[in-house]
């Protein structure tokens, strides 16, 4: 309720100022001032000067800010469609850079040129049919093949074969976590939703359809290198987005409905930390660490741990307090290294069993002597629990 009152004060406000100007406009018809020369030739020529000096911050920012913050991009794409993205991202750059230098230079360049000078009249035009064809039809034609070659690489990238024999993962956000479900021998995912969650079930599965019994849950994602991998992705609670920087892959996973998308791994996690580029990226983040750590540990806290790359699973849209945090390791395996992960991976099924068989009653008798109770009466009374 205070809120509201301070924002109807404010309006008020700012109408009361608003009838006030008026009144001063009123109070000056019939002045002898000659308000065609709004400022002196002075201040005019220190305005168009003024619009050079911005000019040249406007390229000596934008320079620095290559320099600076260039190396700090993504580099190498770690899927096979990430190529095709970053060369649509960088015929926009292109462009975008070429439009910007010469609209800027231009437009700062009129405005010195032609800035106010007393007793110089405007020249005015009424219309240019030559000109407004000129920069009607130059940027539709430039914007018309961007778009087209966008939705050409769109295509490609978001066609997904059901014959491809693609593994199908699914990927299930919630406040503020991942969980991943990858299908089995079937290579089909059993239905799922959030009615059945309980326990163990995080995700829902209907455990009587068939295609879920071989189904695998695990927090910490394995992807073998070379195979195409079918993502589907569903939310528990709010919009958030699943995104894969380093395989330029990113979808949002809305409530209600499944998304999919679908990329091909093509470097290891252990080959991508070896690409030159990435040596040297994470031997720079270690030295800033390095330094912090020292500073820490003269401040009685903990130091910092040596950084490692990963692949990671974010979330790209600000779901709540802890969207910061909601991310998940990807590992890419060799495709021999991925059939030994996934062996050693215990079935949804066996884990809500497992969670609803209750505990022998001679296992509880054995553990009754690693609690060497003082009486038999407690003795007793623990075995049968």
């Amino acid at each position: 309720m205070t809120s509201l009152l301070v924002i109807i004060v404010l309006v008020l406000l700012a109408v009361a100022l608003w009838q006030l100007t008026k009144i001063f406009d009123l109070t000056q018809v019939g002045s002898e001032t000659d308000s065609s020369q709004v400022a002196s030739d002075n201040d005019n020529n220190v305005q168009g000067y003024l619009m050079f000096g911005f000019l040249a911050f406007i390229y000596i920012f934008t320079i620095y800010g290559l320099y600076t913050w260039g190396p700090l991009v993504l580099h190498t794409p770690a899927s096979a469609h990430g190529a095709e993205v970053d060369n649509l991202m960088n015929i926009t750059w292109v462009l975008i850079f070429i439009v910007q230098a010469i609209t800027q230079v231009l437009l700062y360049y009129f405005a010195f040129k032609y800035r106010g000078k007393k007793d110089r009249k405007a020249l005015y035009f009424a219309d240019n049919n030559k000109l407004e064809a000129l920069w009607s039809i130059i940027p539709a034609v430039v914007l018309a093949g961007l778009i087209l070659y966008g939705l050409y690489a769109w295509t490609n990238i978001m066609f997904i074969d059901e014959d491809d024999d693609a593994i199908v993962i699914e990927l299930y956000a919630q406040q503020f976590n991942w969980t991943a479900r990858v299908s089995g021998d079937d290579n089909v995912l059993g239905k799922a939703n959030v009615r059945y969650i309980e326990g163990v079930n995080i995700l829902g599965v209907d455990l009587s359809d068939p295609y879920a019994q071989d189904d695998i849950v695990v927090k910490e994602l394995h992807i073998p290198k070379g195979k195409k991998i079918h993502f589907k992705m569903r939310s528990q609670d709010v919009l958030h987005s699943a995104y894969m920087p380093y395989f330029r892959a990113q979808m949002n996973c809305v409530p209600g409905m499944v998304t999919e998308f679908a990329f091909e791994p093509i470097y290891t996690t252990a080959e991508y930390r070896e690409l030159p580029y990435m040596v040297e990226k994470v031997a720079n983040i270690n030295a800033i660490r390095a330094k912090k750590s020292i500073a820490l540990v003269a401040d009685g806290k903990v130091a910092l741990d040596r950084y490692s790359f990963d692949y990671l699973l974010l979330c790209n849209k600000i779901c709540g307090a802890s969207h910061y945090n909601m991310q998940m390791k990807i590992i890419v395996d060799t495709p021999e290294d991925y059939k030994i992960w996934l062996k050693e991976q215990t079935v949804l099924a066996a884990q809500v069993k497992a969670s609803l068989t209750p505990a022998p009653v001679e296992d509880a008798i054995m553990g009754v002597d690693s609690l060497k109770a003082k009486d038999t009466a407690s003795v007793a009374k623990i075995a049968m629990k």
